[in-house]
């Protein structure tokens, strides 16, 4: 045991621990927010799926158009003759048109491939939302991290100076020097890894932004849980876009089937043929050298139409296969969110446990220091609580990002 004096400013450095994430911000939403809307204006990512979109937006106006017109024209190399002269040369022009409703049934089809898009884009946004949140909330724990190291290395160095006194007197060893010593290199060390990492991460959120990687991201200081969690049920997964993209998925399928439906009808055309008639010299007949104008219709008709059977029965099969697969993706979902709900709710469990756990060390802290008052101290006390308190707050740090990862994801899943 020690016996040396504590003078107040000492005293008072030994109670420098950070409460901070007992405090209330509430700028992180707004800052979050800001992020986030960044991302959405600037990721390529989303931009490649709005040009999807896009694309399968213009294919409703390429579907509304009708077969090619065809032209013909020949001539007649060995001229046939008839009674008003030699054929010369011959040029037709036709119009084959589908069946009634057939460019309707195709421009539905394609607007139905158009909303498979447009979810697309939707479920990207919101993937990006997370990979947002998840990234600040990264940045937020690394340097909430640093602080707290940073914290008790000022506190070690407090209770270093003790020690070299408590030398000085003969009343502690150089042992005790130099654990505490050992103690601060490890923790330093730590608060460098840490601040790399902060730097690595900050390189993969400014990549999410679609910025340059080196630009200084600001994070919020503290972050602390809200009084209530936002009761949430699997109801509203029902909406969920991934889930309505299947129900796109059928519809796109069910219009396929239609548009199959009209093709499988004949189609018809109309056209007209000109023929160029070289009057005979040696006929005087009235007509001679008239030239022939014949007005024509066509039929196309599917005479064998297995092709279209069988697409009639891939179609049914699809649309069973997309049945199974949102079910499937329904369970998943209702897993994910079911998850997500009990982990935040443990979240919240181990944050108030590690606020008491905090609260006790303070307490055991505050005895030391009273037991130094009175001429006794051990080192390995020191160290023993020292080490105890920067576990609690680690731990509640982590504690606080889990939360909110956990409520980003209820987001995702749920709204």
């Amino acid at each position: 045991m020690i016996n040396f004096q504590l003078t107040p400013k000492k005293l008072r450095r030994l109670f420098v621990f950070s409460f901070s994430l007992l405090a209330i911000h509430i700028s992180n939403a707004q800052e979050l927010e800001s992020y986030i809307n960044t991302a959405l204006k600037n990721s390529p990512e989303i931009q490649k799926f709005e040009v999807q979109y896009n694309i399968a937006t213009e294919k409703v106006n390429e579907a509304n158009t009708l077969p090619n017109t065809e032209f013909s024209a020949s001539y007649f190399v060995l001229e046939p003759e008839t009674r008003t002269g030699s054929q010369r040369y011959k040029v037709a022009a036709k119009q084959m048109l589908p069946w009634f409703g057939t460019i309707t049934s195709r421009e539905n089809y394609a607007s139905s491939l158009a909303d498979i898009n447009y979810e697309e884009l939707v479920i990207a946004k919101r993937k990006l939302v997370v990979s947002v949140s998840e990234s600040y909330y990264k940045l937020y724990v690394s340097k909430a991290k640093q602080a707290v190291l940073i914290e008790n290395i000022k506190l070690l160095d407090t209770y270093e100076a003790l020690a070299l006194t408590s030398v000085e007197v003969g009343k502690a060893s150089a042992v005790d020097v130099f654990r505490l010593q050992i103690r601060q290199n490890e923790l330093e060390q730590l608060q460098q890894v840490l601040k790399q990492q902060f730097l690595s991460e900050q390189t993969a959120f400014n990549n999410l932004l679609n910025r340059k990687k080196d630009v200084e991201v600001s994070v919020i200081a503290t972050l602390v849980l809200p009084p209530d969690d936002i009761k949430t049920t699997t109801k509203n997964l029902t909406l969920h876009p991934e889930l309505i993209k299947y129900d796109k998925l059928y519809q796109s399928v069910t219009q396929s089937e239609l548009l199959n439906q009209k093709e499988s009808k004949l189609s018809f055309g109309f056209g007209i043929d000109y023929i160029n008639i070289q009057a005979a010299p040696d006929i005087t007949y009235s007509k001679n050298g008239q030239d022939i104008l014949m007005p024509t219709v066509s039929l196309s008709v599917p005479l064998f139409n297995n092709k279209y059977k069988s697409q009639t029965k891939q179609n049914a099969l699809q649309q069973k296969e997309i049945e199974y697969q949102k079910q499937e993706r329904l369970n998943t979902l209702e897993t994910l969110l079911d998850k997500a709900i009990n982990d935040r709710i443990s979240s919240r469990i181990r944050y108030n446990t590690h606020v008491k756990n905090l609260k006790q060390a303070k307490d055991a802290e505050t005895i030391l220091v009273k037991s130094y008052e009175t001429g006794t101290i051990d080192f390995n006390d020191v160290l023993e609580i020292q080490e105890l308190q920067l576990k609690f707050q680690i731990s509640l740090i982590e504690s606080v990002q889990n939360y909110y990862v956990q409520t980003t994801i209820i987001n995702y899943l749920s709204n």
